[in-house]
């Protein structure tokens, strides 16, 4: 008899949670947070002037064109490093900060961080996540987005994933709310969380996933006619129905990506954070072992 559960080996047609996208009014606060407290690094390549700007987490980004605020009506899971220094840069960080929403508070596993507009980042503990994720272990990337959504929302939600994208999904119970987990790739999650608060008006922020099968979901989505903005290799939708009765439940623009994109998988810079001027070791300006 086989002792290993292969089960656990397989993955999805979500192949990669690659950005989210939020618009920002002030890069310098945005590098401050970013680069400075966070300790990621900006692509160096592409966006580089002052209309937008993308930050590299791993394999993953987080895209900040110019704009009002967006605000996520939830919050990102990220691993990020070590969390003393993770503390030290955002203790750096917090005069250039002042005057903002940014702030940070220590969990058992995490660090709590918002940004100077009031996004949630959970910064977690990468030992602490190795022990926990079904995946394989990673020292820096994007390892889930949460949205929270209305009571009722995530069988629904659950159901969609799984008729248009054939994505695993679980549904959990969370203290008579319901979560709706989809797994993405090797270790990521999309998780939809219920909660009885009042969820903000959708302000047009968005996510970008990278699927193998690219016409069968877009097939079933245009059938329901959810798709726009179709160019080559990508096409997006935002609404998120009960494939059942087709009412709507949530609204979230998905820029879905086949892989024969020219930008999948490209080769992403992360650079060292602790590594300065005054404590330069040759070789270690990259981060190591991403994945």
């Amino acid at each position: 008899m086989n002792r290993f559960d292969y089960a656990r080996e397989d993955t999805g047609n979500l192949v990669l949670l690659e950005h989210l996208n939020l618009t920002i009014p002030d890069q310098r606060a945005a590098t401050a947070f970013y680069v400075s407290g966070l300790g990621l690094t900006r692509d160096p390549y592409l966006m580089t002037g002052v209309t937008n700007m993308w930050i590299n987490v791993g394999r993953s980004q987080i895209h900040l064109p110019h704009g009002d605020a967006q605000r996520l009506r939830g919050h990102v899971g990220l691993i990020v490093g070590e969390r003393q220094s993770l503390v030290e840069r955002l203790r750096a960080v917090q005069p250039l900060l002042d005057g903002t929403a940014f702030g940070w508070t220590e969990r058992d596993d995490r660090v709590e961080v918002n940004c100077p507009w009031g996004n949630r980042y959970d910064c977690l503990d990468p030992e602490t996540y190795r022990q926990n994720a079904a995946g394989p272990a990673i020292d820096l990337g994007m390892a889930y987005v949460q949205l929270d959504v209305p009571a009722g929302c995530a069988r629904s939600i659950a159901a969609f994933y799984r008729e248009m994208f054939n994505a695993p999904v679980e549904l959990l119970d969370d203290g008579g709310l319901q979560q709706a987990v989809i797994a993405i790739g090797t270790y990521q999650q999309l998780i939809y969380a219920e909660t009885l608060e009042a969820n903000p008006e959708y302000d047009g922020h968005h996510i970008q996933v990278y699927v193998s099968n690219f016409s069968g979901p877009y097939a079933r989505l245009a059938e329901r006619g959810l798709v726009y903005g179709e160019e080559p290799h990508q096409y997006r939708f935002a609404t998120l129905i009960d494939p059942e009765s087709g009412a709507d439940c949530f609204k979230l623009e998905h820029e879905v990506r086949s892989l024969h994109h020219p930008l999948y998988a490209r080769p992403l810079v992360n650079r060292n954070p602790d590594q300065g001027n005054r404590n330069y070791r040759k070789g270690g300006d990259r981060r190591n072992g991403v994945f």
